[in-house]
């Protein structure tokens, strides 16, 4: 299937919080040039700060695709949502989503997409097969991000590390794992739709062997720690065979995103366990760096809890979204 188009119709549905618009909210940030305007839904209270627009005004300003940039739990299409995506189908754009239910399937849209000759993107499920992990050493520098819990800033934090490292005229690509990667870098593999006995093979096929000074950025995904995505967590540190880690941590959190009264685990714990997991598939596997999300944190109090958490494990930390990515580059053995 050929790449969607740009520039984009961001369509924010009815969100209520910031964490379900991580798709849009991505490409506004990391590629504002691909960002044209927005659509939002009665009800919505996230606002991207683009142009609010319909989809017959968005295909009239240049938008070529819609991409449904909002998710909900269980990763399905409401009805209500259908209308609008029908709309933009009949309007002359794409449509690109990254959910568990696939646009293709839904029969109107399908439909709406054949009788008007557009493009359905649906990035979440891959359409090649992967082979099981091998575990066998591969040439190239590789470099994976982790967390203490789900949507706290590895993807941010990646996309950081990558833009830090062009800076500095080093070779370096973003290897997407989640669809709101994907709609960012272009191409990827969402590893949450991929059968479990193949997750180490299809980021051993992401990340492959390449130039001896080339870093390949791995997007992580959940935690360890976390019972829900741990087995998606551990897939990604087999096949990434990385030898540099990342730990991303978000200090305000009161409990692991989805289950109430379930705590984050105190940060060595995590630094410790996945060193030791990482170690099956690269022997010299260490976390090199600690990433804080501080969004929460006015800047006084951000300064705190980094100097606190770096002093506390004796490694570099910072917030590379808010303060840049020099800290974790820094770091990387030459």
């Amino acid at each position: 299937m050929r790449e969607a188009e740009s520039p984009y119709l961001l369509f924010l549905g009815d969100a209520r919080d910031e964490l379900s618009i991580k798709g849009a909210t991505g490409v506004r940030i990391w590629r504002p040039d691909k960002a044209r305007a927005q659509i939002r839904l009665a009800g919505c209270n996230q606002d991207l700060g683009l142009p609010d627009m319909t989809t017959r005004e968005a295909a009239d300003a240049g938008c070529r695709t819609m991409l449904v940039g909002v998710a909900n739990a269980g990763g399905f299409i409401p009805d209500h949502w259908s209308t609008t995506i029908i709309e933009a189908l009949e309007a002359g754009l794409d449509v690109m989503a990254g959910m568990h239910t696939r646009l293709a399937d839904i029969p109107a849209i399908a439909e709406a997409a054949r009788r008007h000759g557009r493009t359905l993107h649906d990035v979440r499920q891959s359409t090649r097969e992967f082979s099981v992990g091998k575990g066998t050493p591969r040439s190239g520098r590789r470099l994976l991000t982790v967390g203490t819990d789900s949507s706290l800033g590895k993807m941010f934090t990646s996309l950081a590390i990558e833009r830090e490292m062009h800076d500095r005229g080093m070779k370096a690509t973003f290897r997407a794992t989640g669809q709101s990667g994907i709609f960012i870098a272009g191409s990827g593999i969402a590893v949450d739709g991929v059968v479990a006995d193949f997750i180490s093979g299809a980021v051993e096929w992401l990340a492959p062997a390449n130039d001896p000074d080339h870093w390949d950025i791995i997007e992580g995904q959940g935690s360890l720690f976390h019972p829900s995505f741990a087995g998606v967590s551990l897939g990604l540190l087999h096949g990434a065979q990385a030898e540099a880690l990342v730990m991303c941590h978000e200090p305000t959190r009161a409990h692991m995103r989805g289950l109430p009264g379930r705590s984050l685990p105190p940060l060595r714990h995590c630094i410790e366990a996945n060193e030791r997991m990482a170690r099956l598939t690269a022997p010299d596997a260490r976390v090199v760096a600690i990433s804080i999300n501080t969004s929460a944190f006015a800047e006084e109090e951000a300064h705190r809890e980094i100097a606190t958490t770096a002093a506390e494990h004796d490694l570099p930390c910072g917030d590379p979204v808010r303060h840049g990515a020099a800290f974790i580059v820094d770091a990387l053995a030459p």
